[in-house]
């Protein structure tokens, strides 16, 4: 099931690349971007229950779709831009096992334990 789990998060970024290249920005944009939603770590800094919110906000696919969906409703391809990246960026996470956060801590996720 996990191998099934990670190959639909594969599909997910595939598909973030490919609406990407739909924008006008070139493509080391997309590299330079990709890992910046992780910079929501720093909501750690204030304790498990902050970062994990914090984290999780940035991580949420559901609010970079509606992002993206906003982003091409009103024309504004930069909103376009950062739901597509914060998009891809939780589905790379996925794959690489790193899901939502409980306020637990940091390596407590959905996917389960981090280093497990």
């Amino acid at each position: 099931m996990k191998t099934i789990l990670k190959l639909e998060e594969l599909g997910l970024f595939v598909l973030g690349i490919y609406l990407f290249s739909l924008l006008n920005y070139q493509w080391w944009w997309f590299l330079v971007l990709i890992l910046a939603p992780d910079l929501s770590m720093i909501g750690y800094a204030f304790g498990n229950k902050i970062g994990a919110f914090l984290y999780n906000l940035v991580h949420h696919k559901g609010i970079a779709v509606l992002l993206y969906i906003i982003g091409c409703y009103l024309k504004i391809e930069i909103v376009q831009l950062i739901g597509i990246i914060l998009f891809s960026h939780a589905a790379m996470d996925r794959i690489f096992g790193y899901g939502l956060k409980y306020e637990k801590g940091f390596k407590y996720t959905h996917l389960g334990e981090i280093g497990k």
